[in-house]
């Protein structure tokens, strides 16, 4: 999978997104201006030691995305959507786009995208959840759908055995 932050504006949610990116053997793809810089303390606190295993791509601006993914399906998360991201149907390739925690993905990009704009269900007094964990809502969905591919399924005590 492939999550895409348009102009991301607050280091900790980037590098909580990047933790779940490298975790969930998905890339990351971020299109500027971003709102820190890449080295930041706090951007790295958040990704933890996982931001050099990280798959990650920055682009000057969303056309130079769209030039360097042609036909690449692209799901945009937005509370401006009709329909809730289940019933979206991911393919193993597909992109998640999510916008600035200030004001989500510019309606000038959503107008074209209709049919595969998203939204997670919440209370109509709340604007929007926090960024990092919409992506992990959105991100675990679609690895759902496709099987987990890849991902561990099972865990292990440390010390001691699952009692049979």
């Amino acid at each position: 999978m492939n999550i895409i932050l348009h102009q991301p504006e607050i280091p900790a949610n980037t590098g909580n997104i990047g933790r779940t990116c490298v975790a969930t053997g998905s890339s990351l793809h971020l299109i500027e201006p971003l709102g820190f810089r890449i080295n930041e303390k706090e951007l790295k606190r958040a990704g933890m030691d996982y931001w050099d295993q990280l798959d990650v791509t920055r682009y000057m601006n969303f056309e130079e995305f769209k030039k360097r993914h042609p036909g690449a399906k692209i799901w945009m998360a937005t509370t401006k959507a009709k329909r809730s991201y289940t019933e979206a149907s991911f393919g193993p390739d597909d992109f998640i786009m999510f916008g600035r925690e200030s004001a989500g993905i510019p309606e000038e990009i959503l107008v074209d995208y209709e049919k595969t704009c998203i939204r997670i269900p919440m209370l109509s007094a709340i604007r929007s959840l926090n960024l990092s964990n919409a992506v992990a809502i959105v991100l675990y969905e679609a690895l759902r759908q496709n099987g987990f591919a890849s991902l561990q399924s099972e865990g292990a005590l440390h010390r001691l055995h699952w009692k049979e």
